[in-house]
């Protein structure tokens, strides 16, 4: 089976320095199935294609595979030599593990940058046809085509297979490129040649945690990825619930179960408010508290604080701020900016700003808010946003929500961080050392908040403090 993926970007053999592969040579790379290899058909300034051929063994893969053949023969007669699946994706996270996390020493800025790709699968299995292929990889930004591959040219009227080729198209980040394939490869196919176990949930949220929670697909996705394990799913869901205001709250819901059966307490606790919801109750009620009327929200994502900022006539003037011109976009379409009656836009502001650089927009608001922003700030560069923040635009309330890492220990599939773009996780002394140190430099004080349940040996899921500015907002 193979994979190529080829860029315009000039000079395109730069696409060798974001795959830390180099055009001149073929590499290989052992498989419990066979044998990846990547070598680069085509490396030139204007264009330069790189291939990922995986040659399985069949034999081999029939030994290991501990998941149970179809028929008699299905171990040994198949087409997983053949046709891209879940092999394919477990060799390209392995033979691209530095690509696929976005990290490029030589060319940062160029691995941070959307570059024209182009991606070509000749045979994919897709069950739902060329139409879910479409659904899946269109909403990521990608122009999809995705033909039927015929049963047999000889015989049009045996109709087609179920395997489609599969080009896809657009200005995407590699790295995203990569998770975006990674994930949705075996879901396409429905299909993992290994056993699904809790820490497939981990890898599903490291993969997509950027894009999963908002794109429309997203119960199937993650029920097909976790091979319709309704635990695994049920997991994958709260934790999606975890990564912030950017994640939608409606998520399907399960199966209707008998009351009182394990399945309906699993189903209550699913319903149970998700802890971004929670959150952004703690911060609408504290602003409720401070009696604030202009509010700027600082990383405001898809706008969900904004939403429910504008749903409250008390507040008079509001902003959303983001550095992601892409969170901005969604926003506006999830607020239907372009419909917006013209009192309720002329409350609204939308503008795209970096949180550690002076912007004088950001100053004259009654409270700013930092909702679960901090902990993808670079710790390096705390200082600076604590200035612009604090120090210049000086809002006569801030409050910031943040993760509580002490809680991390109640997620049973977490390993790690709870998000792959945190730079850190703090505990909840850890916190309040930050936040002590930024009243002591800017003249503010704190009011410490748990958010979600507050577990008697952890602590809450998430620690919020309430700043406030030393003589108040007319100071």
């Amino acid at each position: 089976m193979i994979l190529t993926i080829s860029t315009t970007a000039r000079p395109a053999t730069d696409l060798g320095y974001l795959l830390h592969k180099h055009p001149d040579r073929v590499q290989e790379f052992t498989q419990s199935c066979g044998v990846a290899r990547v070598f680069y058909p085509e490396a030139n300034e204007n264009r330069c294609t790189v291939a990922l051929l995986l040659d399985v063994d069949a034999i081999r893969l029939a030994r290991t595979s501990g998941r149970s053949a179809d028929y008699a023969l299905g171990q040994y007669v198949n087409d997983r030599p053949y046709a891209v699946s879940s092999l394919l994706s477990v060799a390209l996270a392995d033979v691209f593990r530095t690509a696929r996390a976005g990290r490029c020493p030589l060319k940062p800025e160029l691995a941070a940058t959307p570059i024209p790709l182009e991606i070509s699968l000749p045979a994919l299995p897709c069950r739902g046809g060329p139409e879910l292929a479409e659904q899946l990889f269109t909403p990521l930004g990608w122009t999809v085509e995705a033909r039927p591959v015929p049963l047999d040219d000889a015989f049009p009227e045996w109709g087609d297979s179920r395997y489609v080729r599969l080009t896809l198209r657009g200005d995407i980040r590699l790295a995203d490129a990569l998770n975006h394939l990674y994930v949705l490869l075996p879901v396409l196919d429905d299909a993992k040649h290994y056993w699904v176990a809790s820490d497939e949930v981990d890898k599903l949220i490291r993969a997509g945690g950027s894009w999963l929670a908002e794109h429309p697909e997203r119960t199937l996705i993650t029920r097909r990825y976790l091979r319709h394990q309704s635990a695994l799913t049920r997991s994958a869901f709260e934790r999606l619930a975890e990564l912030g205001d950017d994640v939608a709250e409606r998520l399907e819901p399960p199966v209707d179960e008998e009351p009182g059966s394990d399945a309906a307490v699993a189903a209550e606790t699913v319903a149970a408010p998700p802890l971004n919801l929670l959150r952004r109750e703690a911060v609408l009620g504290a602003l409720g508290e401070l009696e604030a009327r202009t509010v700027i929200d600082l990383g405001c994502g898809s706008g969900q604080l904004v939403s429910a900022l504008l749903d409250d006539p008390r507040f008079t003037e509001i902003a959303g701020v983001d550095v992601s011109t892409r969170a901005l976009t969604i926003a506006a379409r999830r607020l239907r900016l372009d419909r917006m009656p013209e009192r309720r836009r002329e409350r609204l502001q939308l503008f795209q700003a970096a949180l550690t650089y002076t912007d004088h927009r950001f100053a004259g608001y009654d409270a700013a808010v930092l909702m679960e922003v901090i902990e993808h700030i670079d710790p390096p560069r705390l200082t600076a946003l604590e200035q612009v923040i604090f120090g210049a635009a000086r809002p006569g309330h801030v409050i910031v929500t943040t993760p509580n890492s002490e809680y991390n220990v109640r997620y049973a599939d977490l390993v790690g961080m709870r998000h792959r773009d945190h730079r850190f996780e703090w505990s909840r002394a850890e916190f309040r050392s930050w936040a002590g140190n930024v009243c002591q430099v800017h003249g503010y004080s704190a009011d410490f908040r748990p958010v979600g349940e507050d577990d008697s040996e952890v602590g809450s899921p998430t620690q919020m403090a309430v700043f406030a500015r030393a003589g108040g907002s007319d100071a």
